[in-house]
């Protein structure tokens, strides 16, 4: 059975729009979603990414948190027919506050999985406070229960493989240990990128305030270089089929192009096409 990934609807939040987006409409806000994935098809279930731990705790970048009762993720989970004591591992794109919210809802029977560097910043003070204290302290739980977590040193071993049609690989930007999450599915290469991408549309299809062919624009919210940023998302753009940030709707990839947005599920229908106009046709 091929491989196939849910989308998790974990709530929405409000935060300032250059935040998203270098330099966009500074001091007007945005809403965006906050998603997680389930990949389903293989030997069990995993989930990549978890959301944020409450309303509450969005205040503390002042952000506001829209998350309710059927955003929360047992709630999400059993929709597609998955309890959280299914759950074999908690793949983590990074762990900000809206990544690792409810880490503490699994047992610790379930493996957590992070890169090693992403850990260390967590502890280190850099983009405080978007490391919260409350999921932090879990994951030290976590660190210190047998088998509880797994690192990963993705800088030094590359790609790694979880179970098959799964792997990790260093992101390369938003966070110095962000990691990438792949997936092999029935149509091709589909990745989780994390806050790597905030939004398509402003930052590949038209990026803003960019005048170079084909040049991404990067997030406000960043601990690499500008290059570095960039780099990560061309690489992203030539690698995978479908690409799924966290708070954008997935969006399918040809010639490194933005050429179609899907929904709730990868493979799945898409939803909205995005033409180009061609400007020298054969």
């Amino acid at each position: 059975m091929a491989l196939e990934i849910k989308v998790l609807d974990y709530g929405d939040i409000e935060l300032e729009s250059s935040f998203l987006v270098l330099g966009r409409e500074c001091g007007r806000t945005r809403r965006v979603p906050v998603y997680g994935f389930l990949i389903l098809g293989g030997r069990y279930p995993i989930v990549v990414d978890t959301g944020y731990r409450n309303n509450a705790i969005m205040e503390s970048l002042g952000m506001r948190g829209l998350q309710f009762h059927e955003n929360q993720i047992e709630n999400q989970l059993a929709r597609h027919g998955v309890r959280m004591g299914d759950v074999r591992y908690v793949l983590h794109t990074h762990l900000h506050i809206d990544h690792a919210g409810m880490d503490d809802r699994f047992s610790m029977n379930t493996t957590v999985v992070i890169n090693r560097r992403e850990m260390e910043l967590s502890a280190s003070g850099l983009m405080f406070p978007q490391y919260p204290l409350p999921d932090i302290k879990h994951l030290l739980d976590r660190l210190h229960t047998k088998n509880a977590m797994r690192l990963m040193d993705l800088e030094i071993t590359g790609e790694v493989e979880i179970m098959p049609g799964v792997t990790v690989e260093a992101a390369g930007a938003h966070t110095e240990g962000s990691m990438n999450v792949h997936v092999e599915t029935a149509e091709g290469r589909a990745t989780v990128c994390g806050d790597v991408i905030y939004d398509f549309n402003d930052q590949i299809v038209e990026p803003f305030h960019e005048i170079n062919a084909m040049e991404p624009r990067i997030t406000g919210n960043h601990s690499n270089s500008h290059r570095q940023e960039k780099g990560a998302i061309k690489k992203l753009l030539n690698s995978s089929k479908f690409l799924m940030p966290i708070h954008d709707k997935p969006a399918k990839i040809e010639a490194q192009q933005v050429v179609g947005r899907l929904d709730m599920a990868i493979p799945g229908p898409i939803s909205q096409t995005v033409p180009r106009r061609d400007w020298f046709p054969a």
